[in-house]
């Protein structure tokens, strides 16, 4: 390795970073959490850092989780926050990175991106390969790779995860979806065709941990579960998941009149597959949809 035993994670206190730490120390890594609020214990983490002076010496690896989410109107205003706090944050990451004596750089940047690069993939299989597609979410996720791939030139070896949907308890999507479901109220969106890229919580940790210690993972990497999903079929397992209907489709148009750019980029069709992951020798602990629910739902679920 190029440093230290070190892992740094911007965003640790976020949905998916903060089950993080306690999985990289089980590798016999310590971790240094990033983040403006950060203090105090957290398991698994050893030490904190402020965003506003990032030191990557003695690291072999960061972790780049930190955006603004994207469910929300695209007015210029958060236009200029969602760049900041991806493509700003990313330069800033890397030119932390080329302050460093080479001898000293992390061997691996993990950087997180989203299917949204894709744009409306059709009925397409998606794999790493696909070209970007059009619209403000493709335009963003090519801005925010791009900010990352500078890091190869330092020597790094950068992992740019594209995430799908992450399902998770406690996660913005699922809770949404099961307070809208049990009250009888769920259905699909629009004409329930399009395509739906996800990825059990579990699987995205495990995924951002095999990113760290395996050396032969690179560049483009679909963060999302083998068996993407039409948006109809997806919320008809989900409402047998929970027991309760899916009647009340949401029509496209009333999607954009309350979303804006958000709601019109989830009619998008994105049927991400994960080729580089399962090249690479990753084994998914829930490859389908019908066991993420389950899991889920289940009482003992997180």
């Amino acid at each position: 390795m190029h440093s230290g035993d070190r892992t740094a994670i911007l965003g640790v206190t976020g949905f998916v970073g903060r089950g993080l730490p306690a999985l990289l120390a089980a590798q016999g890594l310590s971790v240094t959490g990033v983040s403006r609020a950060g203090t105090g214990a957290m398991p698994g983490i050893a030490r904190w850092q402020s965003p506003a002076a990032l030191d990557f010496s003695g690291h072999r690896a960061v972790i780049n989780l930190a955006g603004e989410s994207v469910a929300q109107r695209w007015g210029a205003p958060a236009r200029r926050r969602l760049h900041a706090s991806r493509v700003g944050l990313t330069e800033a990451v890397v030119e932390a990175i080329r302050r460093l004596p080479a001898a000293a750089r992390p061997a691996v940047l993990v950087n997180a991106s989203a299917v949204g690069y894709y744009g409306d993939g059709g009925e397409s299989f998606l794999t790493e390969s696909a070209a970007p597609g059009s619209g403000y979410l493709a335009d963003l996720c090519r801005a925010w790779e791009a900010a990352a791939v500078e890091a190869e030139a330092l020597g790094v070896r950068v992992v740019r995860l594209r995430l799908g949907v992450v399902l998770g308890r406690g996660g913005l999507a699922f809770e949404r979806l099961r307070r809208v479901f049990r009250c009888g109220l769920g259905g699909r969106l629009g004409s329930g065709r399009q395509w739906m890229a996800w990825i059990h919580l579990d699987d995205v940790r495990a995924a951002l941990v095999h990113a760290v210690v395996s050396a032969s993972l690179q560049g483009a990497v679909n963060g999302t579960a083998p068996s993407p999903e039409r948006n109809a079929e997806f919320t008809r397992m989900l409402a047998a998941a929970l027991h309760r209907p899916a009647l009340l489709p949401v029509p496209a148009c009333a999607l954009k009149l309350a979303l804006g750019g958000f709601g019109a980029a989830l009619m998008d069709s994105q049927r991400a597959v994960p080729e580089a992951l399962v090249e690479d020798g990753f084994h998914f602990k829930f490859p389908d949809l019908d066991g993420a629910l389950a899991d889920l739902v289940a009482p003992s679920g997180r």
